[in-house]
């Protein structure tokens, strides 16, 4: 196990590479590698751990009642998925989680995380605050994505994500994290069509952009 990885997560934020073994030992770790295309959990699994990506990657994969399926969502390493289910183990996984690529997953109880020890040590504190953290992260990315899709118009999606990140980078010049087709998914349109609208924004003069630098005009309030 990786010591000096762990203690570089936000998840163990804070927290020396001495004192990791004894908190894994505490919250009941096990690891387990997977191959690509393998699956971690299933629909209908209830789920009692919270996931940390060592090695490789996952993704989330929504499977709808006629057979296709979605990608939702995808965890990098050093990132944590599942902690919500993992908060409530009554309820059932709606999606199935994949390997994307051959990985090694940390699994982690959360009764055990959520359960200080008897003597109530710092650390133990710290993993609890920090899981709070990424979760309140999650969520509040969460909520921003459903803000910008509530428009019909993809030029109205468009004009609330860029907003957003020139309000986040302070700079009405910004870089966007996205390809083309990340950015599609994530507004939930069509690839074409975001293209298309992009270029019509750029020749109406709300924006200008090279690849993923944007420039959000003054103008674009207006429209």
């Amino acid at each position: 196990m990786n010591l000096e990885f762990l203690a570089a997560t936000e998840l163990f934020s804070g927290i020396s590479q001495d004192e990791i073994p004894e908190m894994l030992t505490c919250i009941r770790c096990r690891e387990k590698e997977y191959k690509k295309d393998e699956t971690v959990f299933r629909a209908g699994d209830k789920v009692s751990d919270i996931c940390l990506v060592e090695q490789g990657s996952v993704n989330i994969v929504v499977n709808f009642y006629w057979g296709s399926s979605n990608i939702f969502g995808h965890y990098e390493k050093g990132e944590i998925f599942s902690e919500t289910y993992a908060a409530l183990p009554e309820k059932e996984l709606f999606c199935d989680v994949v390997a994307a690529e051959e990985c090694k997953i940390l699994f982690m109880d959360m009764n055990s995380l959520l359960t200080r020890c008897a003597d109530g040590c710092d650390k133990h504190n710290r993993l609890i605050r920090n899981l709070v953290s990424i979760s309140a992260r999650k969520n509040f990315d969460l909520s921003a994505r459903m803000m910008h899709i509530a428009s019909r118009s993809i030029r109205n999606r468009l004009i609330s994500y860029f907003t957003t990140m020139s309000i986040e980078q302070g700079n009405n010049e910004f870089t966007i994290p996205f390809s083309r087709q990340q950015l599609a998914d994530y507004l939930s349109v069509d690839r074409s069509a975001l293209s298309n609208e992009l270029s019509k924004m750029q020749k109406d003069g709300i924006i200008t952009y090279k690849k993923n630098r944007f420039r959000l005009n003054e103008d674009a309030v207006n429209q």
